[in-house]
């Protein structure tokens, strides 16, 4: 073989030129194009379905599989504390990815607040939207294992007067969604702002969804994020998704007045 190599070192040249260049320049292209993609706004996306996947698989999971465990349930504080957790836990892993909003009315009230462009907010919408409804069907593969398991139960869904676990009325249920959507923007907003203390973002925003839920689901379940409500809704159907309107107009027109709020009381001092 040496002797043959030796004694044709032109071909030997004409081979590299015709094979082994060009494909060294593709796999050095190819290379170039993984490194690229997915793109930055493409890996923002993903994030956002991954956090808003683990936000409803993690928070309804709490509620369908472990609420009423009998004798060790974690009841209404564990559930609470669990959709916390979900928030707080991706706000750590994705939160400087995609700022981890997992909430279309965040990402609204972010947008009105100016700190998130408006470019991005369709998509934005539509990651965390189908995030939670893939979610939502891996809960209902586990739970639907369950000898007994019955979606009528409402699968953690949000309702108002029938579906409302304590049967408050539709205006209540709507001025509770407002408020409290309101106040976690407002939260996300003071939190995440430069002049706060650095770091403790995650635990503000996570405590304060914490809360939220202590004090709503008895009226609505909670929702303040309509893409959890319609994730488990469609699954439940009949009269939850029924209503599932008033957890999509009522979460966002909250957002919209906590950005106005703290945009009012959060502005830098002119003097």
């Amino acid at each position: 073989m040496s002797g043959w190599q030796g004694s044709s070192p032109g071909f030997v040249t004409r081979f590299d030129l015709i094979f082994r260049v060009p494909w060294r320049h593709l796999a050095t292209i190819g290379e170039s194009s993984f490194r690229r993609f997915p793109s930055k706004n493409m890996k923002k996306y993903l994030a956002e379905f991954v956090g808003t996947f683990w936000l409803v698989l993690g928070g309804c999971g709490s509620a369908v599989i472990a609420a009423g465990f009998p004798d060790v349930g974690i009841g209404l504080l564990g559930v609470s504390l669990a959709f916390g957790l979900t928030v707080m836990t991706m706000a750590f892993a994705i939160g400087h990815i995609s700022g981890c909003h997992l909430n279309p009315a965040v990402s609204v009230g972010l947008c009105a607040a100016g700190r998130f462009p408006s470019s991005q907010l369709l998509p934005y919408i539509v990651a965390q939207v189908t995030g939670g409804i893939a979610g939502a069907a891996v809960l209902y593969l586990i739970a639907s294992g369950k000898p007994g398991f019955d979606l009528s139960a409402g699968f953690a869904s949000n309702g108002y007067g029938e579906f409302s676990p304590g049967k408050y009325s539709p205006a209540s249920a709507f001025v509770c969604e407002v408020v409290m959507t309101l106040m976690f923007l407002v939260i996300i907003l003071g939190a995440t702002d430069k002049r706060a203390p650095q770091g403790l973002a995650p635990v503000a925003i996570g405590l304060g969804l914490t809360l939220i839920h202590l004090i709503s689901i008895p009226v609505t379940n909670t929702s303040v994020n309509p893409a959890r409500s319609l994730a488990v809704a469609l699954f439940a159907g009949g009269g939850y998704l029924a209503q599932v309107w008033l957890f999509w107009v009522a979460p966002i027109a909250g957002a919209l007045f906590g950005a106005i709020i703290y945009r009012t009381i959060g502005g830098k001092d002119d003097r």
